[in-house]
């Protein structure tokens, strides 16, 4: 990827984000242009040309750019314009690599909620212009998958800085951007502008997809919910593309009131609601059938509960991926005719896992960092996703530890001669599916295949028992919970004492092959 000139890195205040010019009435019509800023100074100067076919969107309507760039939207007291970037090009970036790309018009501001959202805009301006430079763009890219990064305070901004995101700087030509699949923050707001800090130092530009905990609890409503999130990073829900790749960002959480809920302390649904998924179908509208589509959300589609309408608009997509966090945990979902799909083949959703893990929990590492392992027994990460036209692929990387460290044998250290043979060996592999195929062999004999198995990860058992003791400011583990990737099989005959070596080979759906070993002491 070749990055923007250091101008185009421009500070505005919220509402400022397009270029604008001065105030026009009101009429309830917004008007603007998509052009070429050539020299990257965020402003429209003269021989600056629009840009023809560009797509801008208030959140519920989409229209194109005409041939001179001009748009033109519906408006009212409370919507946010954005610019859908194009292939080829890109917006502008602030100081932390957060794409600004949206124009936010309240022009009395949010109402006073406990962590402040968007200041006044003032009336509308004349124009709402969408600066773009530019850029080199392949059909075969890759970018980073956060979920669930979490901190609850700047301790555990900390946690991040230190256990991802230090090891990934320096090596941002090998992504072209990066996104965090919601839960950014752990319900104190007030984190999100610093741990955006930290994960701008990587290097490339960063989307955000609110999660449950990105919320303002005393919102009166789910509209008001996002006001926060308004001010630190524009729309809550929006769309780009990358190369051949259209990139759609959802909010799928739907907040009920304390005065509204029955428990009279609020909460919040998973769905997408009617004006999301009316703008979800004008979306997709301008992207063929057969192009790439990647949904990101926060809460896995399976729980929304219009998740039959969204299934309407992917099932004539056979290119279409969903990836999601909010479990904890690592899996792969197919969703088929039993869930109510009716696409010819399953849909696959990604469930990515969580770079808190478990919330931060577990004893510390030799940073003072918690081991956070997911109830699954998978350890906390991120992923690598690699696009080419209509495939990918998939790594998940676990924190502080090599890229070739992608399973946990299961096994005693020692076991006793009259007990090993038949005795159970488990293998949590972390990325691992139903597409997986995994084999072991022991003392060098042969390979003999595991069965895939959904019981709660042993090792996982253990820790959370051993951590139970942890002292604040660290945290007991979470419980465990079913892992979807742990394999099952059994040692051979073992006839004399000694230590042998239990090795492990995988290969997972995308054509990656991993292997393990493991050693075994065997006494009398």
């Amino acid at each position: 990827m070749r990055f923007l000139p250091c101008a185009l890195l421009f500070l505005c205040t919220l509402g400022a984000f397009a270029q604008v010019v001065p105030p026009a009435p009101d009429n309830g019509t917004a008007r603007g242009v998509v052009f070429e800023d050539k020299n990257g100074n965020g402003r429209r100067d003269n021989g600056e040309s629009g840009v023809p076919g560009v797509r801008v969107s208030n959140q519920r309507d989409v229209v194109a750019t005409d041939r001179d760039g001009v748009w033109q939207l519906p408006t009212n007291d409370n919507t946010i314009f954005f610019v859908v970037k194009p292939r080829g090009w890109m917006t502008g970036l602030d100081k932390d690599n957060v794409p600004r790309f949206y124009y936010v018009h309240k022009p009395k501001g949010s109402r006073a909620l406990k962590y402040d959202g968007v200041a006044p805009t003032g009336p509308l301006p004349a124009s709402i212009d969408f600066p773009l430079t530019r850029v080199k763009e392949s059909d075969r890219f890759s970018a980073l998958f956060f979920g669930d990064t979490q901190p609850r305070d700047l301790r555990e901004v900390d946690y991040v800085s230190r256990a991802v995101v230090e090891p990934l700087v320096g090596h941002s030509s090998e992504r072209s951007f990066g996104i965090v699949l919601g839960d950014v923050a752990f319900d104190d707001l007030d984190v999100l502008e610093p741990l955006a800090k930290s994960i701008g130092l990587i290097g490339v530009p960063w989307y955000y997809v609110p999660g449950n905990h990105d919320i303002n609890y005393d919102a009166e409503n789910d509209s008001e919910s996002s006001e926060r999130w308004a001010k630190q990073f524009g729309p809550n829900y929006y769309s780009f593309d990358y190369g051949s790749t259209h990139f759609v960002v959802l909010d799928d959480i739907v907040w009920t009131s304390a005065k509204n809920s029955a428990n009279n302390r609020g909460g919040y649904s998973a769905g997408l609601g009617p004006t999301q998924m009316a703008w979800l179908r004008r979306d997709l509208s301008f992207v063929p059938k057969h192009q790439r589509v990647v949904l990101t959300m926060h809460i896995p589609m399976t729980e929304m509960t219009d998740r039959q309408e969204l299934y309407r608009l992917l099932e004539e997509r056979p290119y279409a991926l969903s990836v999601a966090a909010h479990t904890h945990m690592l899996e792969h979902r197919f969703i088929d005719a039993k869930a109510g799909w009716r696409g010819k083949e399953p849909h696959h959703l990604i469930i990515n896992g969580a770079v808190c893990g478990s919330w931060w929990t577990g004893a510390p590492d030799g940073l003072g960092i918690p081991h956070t392992t997911m109830r699954d027994g998978a350890p906390n990460g991120y992923s690598i996703f690699g696009f080419d036209r209509n495939r990918f692929t998939m790594q998940y990387r676990v924190v502080n530890r090599p890229a070739t460290y992608q399973m946990n044998i299961i096994v005693p250290e020692e076991m006793k001669l009259a007990d090993a043979s038949g005795s159970s060996v488990y293998v949590n592999v972390f990325n691992g599916s139903a597409k997986s195929k995994v084999e072991m062999r022991v003392g060098g004999g042969g390979w003999v295949p595991l069965t895939q198995v959904f019981e709660k990860d042993p090792f996982f058992v253990s820790l959370s028992e051993r951590d139970k003791e942890v002292k604040l400011p660290y945290r007991p583990l979470a419980g465990a919970d079913i892992s979807t990737h742990l394999w099952k099989g059994s040692l051979p005959n073992v006839r004399y004492t000694g230590t042998f070596d239990i090795e492990v080979r995988t290969t997972d759906m995308f054509g990656n092959s991993y292997s393990a070993t493991r050693g075994l002491r065997v006494v009398r």
